[in-house]
């Protein structure tokens, strides 16, 4: 690439990590044989957040929420024009509702600020966690103020941009999740080491710096604000992480420190192995759900 290609480059990188997409809610529980709920409730600044409640015969409650540019449903991969777009297929996250509702689990699951049906905070601008955990705590304080649900024993499901949302949520608002018996964590992520790959793919040197430059004119946060590592020693929750060993778009070295830096005594990292494909990762539990439901099994 030439200077001027490699600044468009970054600043296209920039412009989505800044704004994101919204994809279509695709797929709705009853198409797998769940009746849900739609229902509504405010993020904790007051930005109205979409969902679904799938209900099961039980006290236990699992709260799930999604990666970027996901949505409660998953992701379009498999259709134009987001089949150009991390690796072209489809991620279904109701086949783990699926799984979850049928070991008897209850489920919530909700679409972040900017994404899905959700609406816009922010002016748009997404904070890689550093907003959306304003969603997190809402999604919490919705449950406690149902009269159903505030006594049931609580889960989260919370990938990648929803474990960052989750983790810096606890620190900020440790007194939200006291209830919280078990977390599972898939692939929570900081922004340098995916823009370093993204970079050393396209062969542009130095690429870091003029991201932070980019991202910052866009969003006002600078590249290392966007990382949960420093809040990771307030999850003293039991928690699975969960990751894709050889992921193409970040470096494994992110999720040890993420995971190191968890104060959690109870905790577990496991390497999803086999493949390069970071939205591999999305559809693991839906495909295995082995060791989702073994760790909320055992911690609920």
């Amino acid at each position: 690439m030439n200077a001027s290609e490699s600044t468009q480059f970054i600043n296209n990188m920039a412009e989505f990590f800044a704004k994101s997409l919204r994809t279509p809610v695709l797929r709705r529980p009853d198409e797998f044989g769940m009746e849900y709920d739609d229902v509504f409730f405010p993020s904790l600044d007051g930005v109205p957040l979409e969902g679904w409640f799938i209900p099961a015969d039980s006290n236990k409650l699992v709260i799930a929420n999604h990666p970027m540019p996901c949505n409660r449903y998953g992701f379009p991969g498999h259709l134009e024009p987001w089949d150009k777009l991390f690796g072209g297929f489809e991620v279904n996250f109701i086949h783990e509702y699926r799984h979850l509702h049928d070991a008897g689990y209850n489920v919530l699951a909700y679409d972040l600020r900017n994404h899905g049906k959700s609406g816009a905070g922010n002016g748009g601008i997404v904070g890689i966690g550093q907003l959306e955990y304003r969603d997190a705590v809402g999604s919490i304080r919705y449950v406690k103020q149902r009269e159903d649900l505030r006594s049931m024993t609580l889960g989260l499901l919370s990938r990648c941009l929803g474990a960052n949302s989750t983790i810096i949520a606890m620190a900020k608002h440790p007194e939200d999740f006291t209830d919280v018996k078990a977390m599972v964590a898939v692939q929570p992520v900081s922004a340098r080491p995916f823009v370093e790959r993204a970079a050393e793919s396209a062969g542009i040197a130095d690429a870091a710096a003029q991201f932070d430059v980019s991202i910052h004119k866009l969003t006002g946060f600078r590249l290392d604000e966007l990382s949960p590592i420093p809040y990771a020693k307030h999850v003293h929750v039991p928690t699975l992480v969960a990751q894709v060993h050889e992921d193409s778009t970040t470096k494994p070295d992110d999720v040890q420190a993420i995971y190191d830096n968890l104060s959690a005594k109870d905790k577990r990292l496991f390497w999803i192995e086999g493949t390069t494909r970071r939205f591999d990762g999305y559809n693991y539990f839906g495909e295995k759900p082995e060791l989702m439901l073994e760790w909320f099994n055992s911690h609920m």
